[in-house]
């Protein structure tokens, strides 16, 4: 009886080879980093380098759509605002941070 009891008491066997299970215990942690990073960082990013070079590319004339749901053209493009056709003889002032998109034909 005790004999069983020692030798479930003994030593792992594999007790020396235990020093790897460091870095293993942290893949894991990288493998949720990295998905994190491919489905939600970097698409965030993607979006916003097309936002800001859709806001650099703004000209006279383009048809847009403001982040509070106005359609309106583009009547003049300064450093930091926009000057936008919204009805006849209304012109609004836009940071260029409130130009939510840019019409295309297709959106018509």
């Amino acid at each position: 009886m005790f004999t069983n009891l020692a030798y479930a008491m003994g030593t792992n066997p594999q007790a020396g080879q235990g020093q790897g299970g460091g870095l293993m215990g942290f893949l894991p942690l990288i493998l949720i980093f990295v998905i994190f990073y491919f489905m939600l960082i970097r698409p965030q990013q993607k979006r916003a380098k097309e936002t800001k070079a859709m806001i650099e590319n703004l000209k006279k004339g383009d048809k847009v759509i403001t982040s509070g749901g106005e359609y309106g053209v583009v009547e003049e493009v300064k450093p930091t605002t926009v000057i936008v056709k919204i009805a006849e003889n209304v012109k609004v002032k836009y940071g260029k941070g409130f130009i939510a998109s840019v019409r295309t034909e297709e959106d018509e």
